[in-house]
């Protein structure tokens, strides 16, 4: 999950799209020790997002973020055995994925410890209007979907809002990514 969220907060600008989550995925659920099931279109987005402060920056800016976005969609199953799914489960995704317009632009694969990881973006006319991730690891299966328009630097400002982890990415406005900051002489000191 941690790799599927790295590569989704590095790739996503987005505006439109139109896979569907396989119905199967649904059987899973009995079998997980753990199951995230989000499901926000545009309108429940927005009413979500009313609950979100205007006066905590952060979620501020989450807030209008959210005004661009059509649905977030996320399947995520985590199991206490290996092998509980089986590729056949995300093989109808996978086949959406190859329509026109859709490309792979990430692929990871561990032999080693089984997880892999699958980044697809939809383009028209040179925008970007989809996004699909799936990850596939030995206990876990997950599979984002986010449909809307945001820019790539903004995505991990969703991170801990309607269901998406919080995960800390470097890039605008972090004081920590630059060398020879005030954090790094600390840590060097102790």
């Amino acid at each position: 999950m941690k790799v599927a969220l790295t590569v989704l907060l590095a790739v996503l600008p987005l505006a439109a799209q139109d896979i569907k989550m396989p119905v199967g995925l649904d059987r899973l659920a009995a079998k997980a020790s753990e199951v995230v099931d989000v499901s926000l279109d545009g309108p429940l987005l927005q009413l979500a997002s009313r609950f979100l402060s205007d006066k905590d920056p952060d979620e501020a800016n989450v807030k209008k973020l959210v005004g661009g976005l059509k649905g977030v969609y996320v399947k995520s199953f985590t199991f206490e055995d290996r092998d509980q799914y089986k590729e056949t489960d995300v093989e109808d995704l996978r086949t959406q994925l190859k329509a026109p317009g859709w490309s792979r632009i990430v692929s990871s694969r561990s032999k080693r410890n089984g997880d892999n990881s699958e980044v697809y973006l939809k383009t028209d006319a040179g925008q970007i209007t989809g996004l699909a991730v799936i990850v596939t690891e030995p206990k876990e299966l997950t599979i984002v979907n986010i449909i809307g328009f945001i820019r790539p630097e903004d995505i991990r400002d969703l991170g801990g809002h309607f269901g998406i982890p919080k995960i800390d990415v470097p890039g605008k406005n972090d004081k920590n990514d630059k060398p020879g900051n005030k954090n790094d002489k600390k840590e060097d000191n102790q």
